[in-house]
């Protein structure tokens, strides 16, 4: 759980259990938000690893080819946030309850600015007889990958399209895939690295259906 120079990254614990044992397993009982996310977590083979999708690309969709936690928007049939990012977990990637280690732990809400949308955002461990995730439907994710902690050490400046125009922004990037915005912002703070000065909020696509959504960057 180092980076390339054997420094751990981040002040958060090292271990999976330390990392979720700092939050609360009693979440919002109603929504309190208008979105939910779900970090999921797993032991790799050298150090702690994040479950990221990557959005599948769609003409229109401001969220299209981004990386992303599995999650989404509220829908009425909810009734809290738990319930919406366990339910965009299984439609995304497909895993339940019951492919996790254990109950998922809130971490809290992080309010969107630009968007006026507040996220809620839920941390788990895959349990060591979880399924594998995979895209479960290719018009929404396009394929899905996991990311070393020591990866979030690294930051380079790349040029993405914002609601702005195209920008200079803060990335952490690993292969093909590069994390920026909301998701890489919420990744750094859940490890315990520094705030660094980027654009806030994600974005969110029009939903086709109630429930549905598609979190970018």
């Amino acid at each position: 759980m180092s980076d390339p120079a054997g420094r751990l990254v981040g002040d958060a614990p090292a271990s999976l259990e330390a990392l979720l044992n700092r939050f609360p397993v009693l979440a919002p009982p109603v929504p309190t938000g208008g979105a939910a996310v779900m970090i999921v977590l797993r032991d790799g083979l050298s150090e702690v690893e994040t479950l990221l999708i990557v959005r599948a690309t769609r003409p229109g969709d401001p969220a299209s080819g981004d990386v992303a936690f599995p999650g989404g928007h509220v829908a009425e049939e909810d009734g809290s946030l738990l319930r919406t990012g366990l339910r965009e977990l299984e439609e995304e990637v497909g895993l339940g309850e019951s492919d996790l280690a254990g109950p998922a732990r809130f971490v809290g809400t992080r309010f969107a600015q630009r968007f006026g949308l507040h996220v809620g955002i839920f941390a788990a461990s895959l349990g060591p007889r979880g399924r594998a995730p995979t895209a479960r439907d290719s018009n929404e994710v396009s394929h899905v990958f996991w990311l070393p902690r020591s990866a979030l050490g690294l930051t380079r400046r790349v040029v993405r399209e914002t609601v702005f125009g195209p920008l200079e922004v803060n990335a952490t990037v690993v292969g093909d895939e590069v994390l920026w915005g909301f998701t890489r912002r919420v990744l750094r703070d859940f490890f315990g690295l520094p705030t660094e000065d980027d654009l806030g909020g994600p974005v969110f696509a029009k939903a086709e259906r109630s429930g549905s959504a598609v979190p970018a960057g």
